[in-house]
């Protein structure tokens, strides 16, 4: 049985009008969580500047649609959660691993990744990605002025 380590969360249509978004948080400002728990008692949780900022910017990003996954960096990835995190296929992955572009360990005879790992691919694919566009602008602006 696979586990999916990588787990996305996005709100309903309904849920998304129901919610108010949260204001701009500044310098200073405190946030308060307010649990209330089946059994009717309240639990207040006070957050850390940091953590509150991260809740404001998942609070942001669910509140326009889109799916949000909050991981560690040290978290392990299968092949396939490191697949939807490049946007690339699982062949593609285990071949970048095969090739020395991604670190992994085996655990039994299944293949594991840090999520820093895949993020730091990612940052490289997409500046190369982004140099190849700019040498691709680059060529067509030199054959439409100069016929080259």
């Amino acid at each position: 049985m696979t586990t999916h380590v990588l787990q996305f969360v996005e709100l309903s249509d309904s849920e998304r009008k129901a919610a108010k978004p949260l204001d701009k948080l500044g310098k200073g400002d405190h946030v308060e969580v307010n649990v209330r728990h089946k059994s009717g008692q309240d639990q207040v949780v006070r957050l850390p500047p940091s953590a509150a900022a991260l809740l404001e910017t998942a609070l942001d990003h669910l509140l326009q649609g889109e799916r949000i996954a909050i991981l560690a960096e040290d978290q392990e990835l299968s092949p396939n959660d490191a697949a939807d995190v490049l946007g690339i296929s699982r062949p593609l992955v285990v071949h970048h691993m095969d090739a020395g572009n991604l670190p992994f360990r085996y655990v039994g005879k299944h293949r594991r990744t840090k999520l820093k790992d895949v993020l730091s691919l990612k940052a490289r694919t997409d500046a190369q990605r982004s140099a190849m566009e700019a040498l691709a602008d680059d060529a067509e602006d030199l054959r439409r002025r100069y016929g080259v």
